[in-house]
């Protein structure tokens, strides 16, 4: 495993539109599908790794907190599935349900959308306005598997604190950390 940090999409961007696969409801989804009416938490997650079976539970209390408060919340697999089986759509549907995930899990397999977000590791965090401009990306929190840091989704929380209070989104943000994506090759 490699540790792989965000790419940090320029803040003021619009959210690239999408339409895929929710591997939970078997239904094709969209952008505009999934838009909260006081913003959008996008995440690029995966089954497989590590920094995100570390963050699971935090990302669906993050959700439960705040979908109630109007935020969309949506997760994208883009993972190469040939080398990564475990993150096929089936698995996908499995750790969806396992993990009571209140936001539809997303299977990129062109991995256009990952491009598109310009998404480099698992996780790779989002948040946008309720315009879908982008006010946050980088990391959920402080902690990582084995440093000790317990999961709060702290930085994520602000941001949504912020749009929900008015308030400008810190600019001081921090990557997100974790496995590359696993690109397919061609």
């Amino acid at each position: 495993m490699s540790l792989t940090s965000s790419t940090m999409l320029e803040l003021g961007t619009k959210a690239p539109d999408f339409k895929l696969l929710d591997t939970v409801s078997n239904t094709a989804l969209s952008l505009n599908d999934l838009r909260g009416s006081k913003g959008t938490v996008i995440m690029f997650i995966c089954n497989h790794c590590p920094y995100v079976r570390h963050v699971n539970s935090e990302i669906v209390r993050l959700a439960y907190d705040y979908r109630v408060l109007g935020f969309g919340f949506v997760a994208v697999s883009s993972n190469d599935v040939k080398a990564h089986p475990e993150d096929s759509p089936k698995y996908m549907f499995k750790i969806a349900r396992e993990l009571n995930y209140p936001f539809p899990y997303l299977y990129d397999e062109n991995q256009e959308v990952a491009r598109a977000y310009n998404a480099a590791c698992t996780p790779d965090f989002y948040v946008f306005d309720e315009t879908l401009e982008l006010v946050y990306r980088g990391q959920l929190d402080d902690s990582r598997p084995k440093n000790g840091i317990p999961t709060s989704g702290r930085y994520i929380r602000e941001a949504l604190d912020a749009l929900l209070n008015n308030r400008k989104v810190l600019k001081d943000q921090k990557p997100s950390m974790g496995c590359s994506i696993k690109w397919r090759t061609y």
